[in-house]
């Protein structure tokens, strides 16, 4: 279960990803991992999860983010065609 300040983490930064980034992000950067600090409004993009997370805790140590994909609904896919 995720807890209410997870929660409003990973909501602050989709919001932000959607009023904001979203527009912008996809048009040259589709498929690429953006990691968003929902109190700051940074973001940091990067070719793997692992690289977007570990630039936003450079620059911002004491502070959450969340790591969306760009243009895609979730960060990873799990399943094959049936």
């Amino acid at each position: 279960m995720i807890s209410a300040d997870t929660r409003s983490v990973i909501d602050r930064a989709k919001q932000l990803y959607a009023d904001r980034l979203q527009v912008v992000l996809e048009a040259d950067h589709h498929g690429r991992f953006v990691a968003i600090g929902p109190v700051s409004g940074d973001y940091f993009l990067a070719d793997t999860l692992d690289a977007a997370a570990a630039a936003a805790q450079a620059a911002h140590p004491d502070r959450r983010s969340h790591v969306l994909r760009v243009g895609y609904p979730a960060v990873w896919h799990i399943g094959g065609a049936g």
